[in-house]
């Protein structure tokens, strides 16, 4: 399936009877988040707490613990996280044109058939993605962003200064989109930036927040939550952040005062079914894959695929760890995404669409071989990069990445495709 706009939505009628019904789900994971998150994060919790002694439940009730005044506030941290999740809901009806009219007239919702669709790991995938607000649009979130998208930033700033000033500005993939932040970063920089994102989760969330939300702090996203591990502090624990940091329409306005902004669009679709196609060959200056080769079940498909699509000369940057995704889930791809930090959903991209049979992990050294091996020039490396994932930095129990960062090449002398 392909579906391309600009990331004023992906508006085109659906006709396969498979992707509506993974739209449908997708949308009632989001209708169902408060539910399913009420049930799992308090209710359960609740219940347990009931059935201790009673002095001893009476002793947690009371100063300094407060643990049923806890649970109220949990609640309340979750209903702030529908609030989001329900107006993903509300434009992902719109924007996919499947919801239908309520009994009043009113707002749309959907086929009465599609309510309670949504399966466990769809409901999985609406909260990591939530979560994944605070990594993307949070200004909290910022020096997450920093370790993973500086690299990329600062190796296709390099790249665009070394063509010279007549070049025009490069044109940049960035495949595994997730929300949209590093397109939108590249966007405001001044580079024709092309998202690709196979998550229909990752691309209702994306779509609202950079075209839909109203304005910067519309929404506060209390990530940490839905487990109640390793906290040193209640407040922390408990502890909310405002998002989106910046307003994406007023952002680009007022960069475009001062300097030429570039362009967004966005793929939805299998990143190896379109871009190994004919027409994407030799389109790109840059693909900027972050967090994503690991997404690989064959990563010589992945290069291939890039080196297909990258002009001659045309540069992969990369920055990232190896966590294999299909790594002992041979069998069962359906029913994983792209995830990290604690198996959470990290970056959110759906790997469920990606057909390849067959599938392998390599150490650090062996893909760099590998990358050298398919036909690219290694330009730069650098390892063991700090790169947290949604890192709650006041957790006691503290994981981040030492990720590989480098730049590959495509020979100028290279044939298209």
């Amino acid at each position: 399936m392909e579906e391309e706009s600009q990331w004023s939505g992906i508006e085109n009628g659906i006709d396969d009877p498979e992707e509506l019904q993974v739209i449908y789900r997708t949308l009632d994971s989001y209708q169902q988040y408060a539910k399913v998150a009420h049930f799992q994060c308090t209710h359960v919790r609740r219940q347990a707490f009931y059935a201790l002694p009673q002095a001893h439940w009476q002793r947690l009730a009371a100063p300094p613990f407060n643990y049923l005044e806890t649970l109220d506030k949990v609640d309340d941290a979750i209903e702030s996280n529908a609030d989001l999740a329900r107006i993903i809901f509300k434009t992902g009806l719109e924007m996919f044109h499947v919801g239908v009219p309520s009994e009043s007239g009113g707002e749309l919702k959907l086929p009465a058939q599609w309510n309670g669709s949504a399966k466990p790991h769809d409901m999985d995938k609406a909260r990591s993605t939530i979560r994944q607000f605070y990594r993307d649009w949070s200004a909290e979130g910022a020096s997450e962003r920093e370790a993973c998208f500086g690299p990329v930033m600062r190796a296709i700033a390099a790249e665009q200064k070394a063509r010279g000033p007549d070049h025009p500005p490069l044109k940049v993939l960035v495949p595994g989109a997730g929300l949209g932040r590093l397109v939108f970063e590249l966007c405001l920089n001044g580079y024709e930036t092309e998202g690709n994102e196979i998550s229909y989760h990752q691309l209702l969330a994306s779509s609202y927040i950079l075209n839909c939300c109203p304005r910067a702090g519309q929404h506060t996203v209390y990530p940490w939550i839905h487990t109640f591990s390793n906290h040193q502090s209640r407040a922390n624990h408990l502890r909310g952040y405002a998002v989106p940091d910046v307003h994406c329409a007023t952002e680009l306005a007022q960069a475009e005062q001062k300097r030429p902004v570039g362009s967004m669009s966005m793929s939805a679709a299998d990143f190896l079914c379109l871009y190994a196609q004919e027409d994407r060959a030799a389109t790109y200056d840059v693909v900027a894959a972050v967090f994503f080769l690991d997404t690989a079940p064959n990563l010589i498909r992945y290069l291939e695929t890039i080196l297909h699509c990258l002009k001659p000369g045309g540069i992969l940057v990369n920055i990232g760890p190896l966590l294999w995704h299909f790594e002992g889930r041979v069998w069962d791809r359906d029913e994983h995404d792209h995830e990290h930090e604690d198996g959470e959903g990290g970056a959110g991209h759906d790997t469920s669409g990606i057909a390849d049979p067959g599938n392998f992990e390599l150490t650090d050294d062996e893909v760099m071989a590998l990358v050298a091996d398919v036909g690219f020039e290694i330009v730069s490396r650098e390892t063991g990069v700090e790169a947290p994932y949604i890192l709650d930095t006041q957790s006691m129990l503290q994981t981040t990445y030492k990720a590989s960062t480098w730049v590959a090449r495509k020979p100028a002398a290279t044939a298209a495709g």
